[in-house]
């Protein structure tokens, strides 16, 4: 496509389908949530994170199909320019010449590339960290915590230069309104722009939504399942046999019985063989029960396992080390939390982690499963 600089106002000509637009405003919907969530948010917000994950990803599998059916200008063969075409726009920009162009121009082009390569690499690497560190999703079967917190520095380092992204983007619709005259911000609304005489327009192209639709369908059937499949299989290091009936039976019966995954082997042993002083009262078992309750904590400690809470409660608190609510982590992850909340009665004490992590029992405490109990605030 050969431009051609105009500034003859002529009738407005249709150059963003439907297709490309709903796309633009969803992508900024999904975009920001995901953004706020992610940058912002707390703990029991990444279901919001996830579901923002899921439709940018549906968003940029439909713009790909669209890029091959969508109506002329959506095409990727219409904003895709030679780096050469690149630079020249570039240096007419610096040099303060504008031409028009009635689709992308070429830096305009290149920037929704780099958007969407941008955005499938913070999904492929969320995925991971999805995986790793809280041992869920379609890798959970197959990636270390240890992978999922190196790769989140990775999706953390995406992020902000996504940020970046679109910082340049911004800055470039700022330009082409001022100088160039453009209500870009309008057109994307309308769908319309204003026509350019004399000017090489490409190939026209009809859009072909059913049979984008039909791909879409096929993508998702296909996606859901293997995604489903995969999730199902057990995540690497995450426990799966019952708790120890004798050891619910014994501890449970006081409190709440903590998933041995929970505490390295040196914690439990420190607890089990000082039942007498057990946190200010006398829990003396048979030895025969103790010994017992003994080995079976030693042998499902936090070293046997690779969740996210086998490796954070394993950094004792020098000052309190046999408790979980003295750990670092414990405390930075309650600090907002109301001590009253820990001492009504829906909650009764601190360690009562069961009174608000529905999953607390199988020792996983995944955010999206985190409930404090309304009667909890006073």
């Amino acid at each position: 496509m050969s431009p051609i600089a105009s500034s003859s106002p002529l009738p407005p000509v249709r150059v963003w389908d439907i297709g490309v637009r709903i796309f633009h405003w969803s992508l900024l919907v999904a975009v920001s949530v995901a953004a706020m969530t992610g940058f912002f948010g707390s703990p029991d917000s990444v279901a919001i994170h996830l579901i923002a994950g899921v439709a940018i990803a549906y968003l940029l599998v439909f713009r790909v199909i669209w890029g091959f059916s969508g109506s002329t200008f959506a095409r990727f063969r219409t904003f895709i320019f030679a780096p050469s075409v690149l630079i020249a726009r570039a240096k007419d920009m610096l040099a303060g010449r504008h031409t028009r162009y009635l689709g992308h121009n070429p830096l305009g082009g290149a920037m929704v590339l780099a958007l969407m390569g941008v955005l499938a690499l913070i999904l492929m690497t969320g995925t991971v960290v999805l995986g790793g560190i809280l041992k869920q999703g379609p890798l959970a079967f197959m990636t270390s915590y240890a992978t999922g917190g190196l790769v989140k520095e990775v999706h953390q380092a995406l992020a902000f230069g996504l940020v970046g992204l679109v910082s340049l983007h911004l800055a470039g619709v700022i330009y082409e309104s001022v100088v160039g005259k453009e209500k870009l911000v309008k057109a994307m609304i309308t769908g319309n722009k204003p026509a350019i005489s004399d000017v090489v327009l490409p190939k026209p192209a009809a859009a072909r939504p059913l049979v984008a639709l039909v791909l879409l369908a096929l993508f998702s059937l296909s996606g859901i399942g293997i995604v489903a499949s995969l999730a199902a299989r057990p995540g690497l290091g995450v426990p799966v046999a019952a708790v120890d009936p004798l050891y619910v039976k014994e501890c449970g019966s006081c409190h709440f019985a903590y998933h041995p995954s929970m505490g390295p082997a040196k914690l439990w042993d420190g607890i089990i063989s000082h039942l007498d002083q057990h946190f200010g009262e006398d829990a003396t078992l048979p030895e025969a029960t103790r010994a017992a309750i003994a080995s079976y904590l030693a042998a499902n400690s936090a070293e046997h396992f690779d969740t996210r809470i086998s490796h954070v409660l394993a950094n004792a608190n020098p000052d309190d080390p046999l408790r979980f609510t003295a750990t670092r982590f414990w405390t930075r992850m309650h600090r907002e939390i109301p001590a009253s909340v820990f001492t009504s009665k829906p909650v009764g004490f601190k360690g009562a982690c069961n009174a608000c992590h529905s999953d607390a029992k199988a020792g996983l405490f995944a955010p999206q499963n985190i409930d404090i109990p309304e009667g909890a605030f006073k």
